[in-house]
């Protein structure tokens, strides 16, 4: 997510449900830090600067490392036309949130993905 108020929004809400949280506000950092630390979880704008998040979705996808070829990625975007849950999919999203988008929905979607 590049936005700062919905950063602060998300990451309020997935610290009170007992989540670590890292932000990023663009897609090389995101790769740069999931593969530095890769998380349990990323949720991924696919929108964010420097590089999208459908290009960060296929390269953790290709990765030959199978704990970052195999991370869940929640696509949560702005991106609500027909056919862009699918794309999302097929780029290597687990899952698709489309903007805006609940603190219980999210909370909701994070622990579907986890219990999985």
């Amino acid at each position: 997510e590049d936005n700062p108020h919905n950063q602060e929004i998300f990451r309020k809400t997935l610290i009170h449900q007992q989540h670590e949280v890292t932000l990023v506000d663009n897609g090389e950092a995101a790769l740069e830090q999931i593969r530095r630390n890769p998380p349990e979880l990323v949720i991924l704008d696919l929108s964010i600067p420097k590089i999208d998040g459908w290009t960060v979705a296929r390269t953790l996808r290709s990765d030959p490392s199978p704990t970052l070829s195999s991370l869940k990625i929640l696509a949560l975007t702005a991106h609500a036309m027909k056919g862009d849950r699918e794309r999302a999919l097929e780029a290597g999203c687990t899952a698709y949130l489309s903007k805006p988008v609940s603190p219980r929905q999210l909370v909701r979607q994070i622990q579907d993905l986890l219990a999985a």
